[in-house]
C-alpha cells in the first residue's frame, strides 16, 4: 500500500493549471443525483488493520509452493525459479526502467532484451525474435497478423488445429474480427485422433496462415515438416505454436521449414502467479522482419568502436501512423524477458538439458503408473513430453475435487473445451515432482 501526500498549496496550483477553482468542479458533468451514492462499505480500518486484514485473505489462497501437489499445465507450468532471477528482477536498474524510451541511455535494458532475443532463436532455430509480446496467445495472434500483412489482405484464410491451445484460438478469433477472416479447423467436436495430416485437406490457393501447436495442447510431439511442405506448396505460411522447455530436447520448429514459431515462455523463470503475468515469444524468419509486430532489438558499434545496442526498425509502430503499423503493440514484457534471459543464462544448456530431461522421464514414469490403475488409461499412443492425456472412469471434475480433498491439484478437465472429452484429464509433470507426490497420486487415484 502506498500514501501520496499532496499539501493544500500544491492542489490549488494543478486546479489553476487545468483551470478550475475547487475539486467540486471536476465532477460537474456528473448528475448531481449520482456524485455520492449510498455505498454499502464497512467501517474504515487503520493502516496496520488493514495490511492485517488483506494478509488474512491472502493467506486463504493455497498454492504449489506451501500447500498443492500441482500436476496442472496446459499452458502454465510449475518449474523451479533460481533465487537469482527475482534478486536480479528487483534491481532498480531493471525494475524502474523496464522499457527503452530513451534507448541511447538504457544500454543495459537493451542487452537484456537482445540477449533474450538470442536465446529464443537459438531454441527455435529462427533467425530474428522480438522483444516479446504480453503473452503465449497475444503472441500467436500477432502472427495471425503478419501473415494477413505479408499478403497484404489478398489472403483471408486460417487454419488452425483444433489441437491449438483453446484460449490461444479464442484470441485469435477475437483479433480477427473486423478483418473478413475465414477460419477452418477450429473446431472441437472433429476427429481429435486423427494427426496433423488431416489439416492439408482445410488449406487451399486462399489460406494464409496453418496454425499448429508443438508438443500439441494434449502434449502429442508430431513432425510437422510433411505439413508445411504441403502448405508452402499452396503458397500458405506455417505458424508453429511451442513449448520452450520442450524445445531443448526436440527437433527445431525451424528445421521443418517453420515460417514463424511463438508460444509462453513462462517455464523460463516466471512463477505460476495466479495467471500473469507472463511472457510471449516471437520468433522468424529474417525475410519478415519488417512485418513482425513489436519491439527488436539490434547490436552496432558506436563511434569509438565499442560494442553497442539500439532499437531498430521501430518504425512499424510508434513513429507511424496507427494504419500503417503493423502492432498496437508499443510496449513489451521487459521485466520477464529479463527473467528468461537470467533463468537461462544461470542454469546454461546443461541445466536446461537437465530440466527437461527430468520432465520426460518424470511424465513418462507417471503415465505408465496411472496406466496400470484400474479404469484408467492413457488416452493417446504418440509420443509426449510432459503432458498426456489420462481417460478416468468418471468425469474429470469429479475426480479433481477428490484430489483437491486429498491436497492434490489435478490436470486440467479437457471436458470445459472438448465436448466428448468429459473423462479426460490433461496431466503434467514437471522436474518439481518428486516420485513420492507421482506416487501418492496413483495411490489416491487407486482408492478412489
Amino acid at each position: 500500500m502506498t500514501y501520496i501526500p499532496i499539501s493544500p498549496k500544491e492542489r490549488d496550483a494543478m486546479l489553476e493549471t487545468i483551470g478550475v477553482k475547487t475539486l467540486d468542479d471536476l465532477f460537474e458533468a456528473i448528475p448531481a443525483k449520482h456524485r455520492f451514492p449510498e455505498l454499502s462499505l464497512p467501517p474504515a480500518l487503520t493502516e496496520m488493520e488493514a495490511a492485517a486484514h488483506l494478509g488474512d485473505m491472502a493467506a486463504t489462497n493455497e498454492n504449489v509452493r506451501e500447500h498443492l501437489v500441482s500436476f496442472l499445465g496446459a499452458g502454465a507450468y510449475h518449474h523451479y525459479v533460481p533465487s537469482v532471477v527475482d534478486h536480479m528482477l528487483r534491481r532498480g536498474e531493471f525494475y524502474t526502467a523496464y522499457t527503452p524510451y530513451q534507448p541511447e541511455i538504457s544500454q543495459g535494458t537493451l542487452q537484456a532484451i537482445f540477449e533474450y532475443q538470442s536465446i529464443m532463436s537459438n531454441l527455435t532455430g529462427m533467425e530474428v525474435s522480438n522483444a516479446s509480446h504480453y503473452d503465449g496467445a497475444t503472441a500467436t495472434a500477432e502472427a495471425v497478423s503478419l501473415a494477413y500483412a505479408q499478403f497484404r489482405g489478398k489472403r483471408k484464410k486460417i487454419v488452425m488445429s483444433p489441437t491449438v491451445h483453446p484460449q490461444y484460438r479464442e484470441v485469435i478469433r477475437t483479433y480477427s474480427q473486423g478483418m473478413g477472416l475465414q477460419e477452418a479447423g477450429d473446431d472441437p467436436n472433429v476427429d481429435l485422433e486423427a494427426g496433423p495430416e488431416s489439416l492439408m485437406a482445410l488449406v487451399d490457393e486462399s489460406t494464409m496462415l496453418v496454425v499448429v501447436q508443438y508438443p500439441d495442447f494434449f502434449g502429442r510431439i508430431y513432425d510437422y515438416t510433411k505439413l508445411i511442405e504441403d502448405a508452402h506448396a499452396k503458397g500458405a505460411m506455417v505458424c508453429i505454436v511451442a513449448n520452450p522447455t520442450a524445445l531443448v530436447m526436440l527437433k527445431t520448429p525451424a528445421s521443418m521449414g517453420a515460417d514463424i514459431v511463438v508460444g509462453e515462455a513462462q517455464p523460463f523463470g516466471i512463477p505460476l502467479w495466479y495467471g500473469g503475468p507472463y511472457l510471449g515469444f516471437f520468433t522468424t524468419r529474417k525475410n519478415y522482419v519488417h512485418k513482425m509486430a513489436g519491439r527488436l532489438v539490434g547490436e552496432t558499434a558506436d563511434v569509438r568502436g565499442n560494442r553497442s545496442y539500439v532499437l531498430t526498425l521501430t518504425a512499424r509502430e510508434q513513429h507511424i501512423k496507427r494504419e500503417r503499423a503493423t502492432s498496437n503493440i508499443c510496449t513489451n514484457q521487459g521485466l520477464l524477458a529479463l527473467a528468461a534471459a537470467v533463468y537461462v543464462s544461470t542454469l546454461g544448456k546443461t541445466g536446461l538439458t537437465q530440466v527437461a530431461n527430468l520432465c520426460y522421464q518424470k511424465a513418462h514414469y507417471a503415465a505408465k503408473e496411472l496406466g496400470k490403475i484400474k479404469g484408467f488409461s492413457i488416452q493417446y499412443a504418440e509420443p509426449f513430453f510432459h503432458e498426456f492425456v489420462l481417460r478416468c472412469p468418471k468425469p474429470a471434475s469429479e475426480v479433481n475435487k477428490y484430489l483437491l480433498d486429498n491436497g492434490v491439484l489435478g490436470g486440467y478437465d479437457l471436458g470445459q473445451d472438448y465436448p466428448s472429452m468429459k473423462n479426460h484429464l490433461l496431466v503434467a509433470v514437471t522436474e518439481m515432482n518428486s516420485k513420492d507426490e507421482i506416487d501418492t497420486l496413483v495411490e489416491i487415484l487407486k482408492e478412489m
